[in-house]
């Protein structure tokens, strides 16, 4: 039994659950592809054809890998672009701890991956947790 079926069994028909196969990530996938392949005799391959298929999935994941990777960089720019825009801006919104919170946003910080607002109030509100934005060039008077 080669070591992706044999690992891949393990996944399908083991546990408590039945199907597992859904679980598995892509790096758990190219793990079970290169241990085939490690255990691969490369005078006599179990098959060519199926060498080039895991061959092109391997490639196939790590493209999904990168493009996933650039396109949360993305997101992640946009949402700092976007947090960039309330400087100036009246915003109110809650905190993780559950308190209501207003104020002038003045600056915008970035921790890891996470963006948040510096209001003149003293409160620093998560980007995510913006309820309301308005305007003061916009307001009547």
């Amino acid at each position: 039994m080669s070591a992706i079926s044999s690992a891949a069994s393990g996944v399908v028909g083991g546990g408590a659950g039945g199907n597992r196969f859904n679980e598995l990530s892509s790096e758990d996938f190219l793990q079970i592809i290169f241990t085939e392949l490690q255990q691969q005799d490369p005078f006599e391959p179990n098959d060519s054809s199926a060498l080039l298929e895991q061959l092109n999935s391997i490639r196939a994941i790590e493209s999904d890998i990168d493009l996933t990777k650039k396109l949360e960089d993305i997101v992640f720019q946009n949402k700092l672009a976007s947090a960039g825009n309330l400087i100036g801006k009246t915003v109110e919104g809650v905190m993780p701890t559950g308190d209501r919170v207003v104020g002038n946003v003045f600056a915008v910080t970035r921790q890891g991956d996470d963006v948040s607002l510096q209001l003149d109030s003293g409160w620093e509100l998560p980007a995510d947790n913006v309820q309301v934005i308005v305007d003061p060039a916009t307001l009547p008077g």
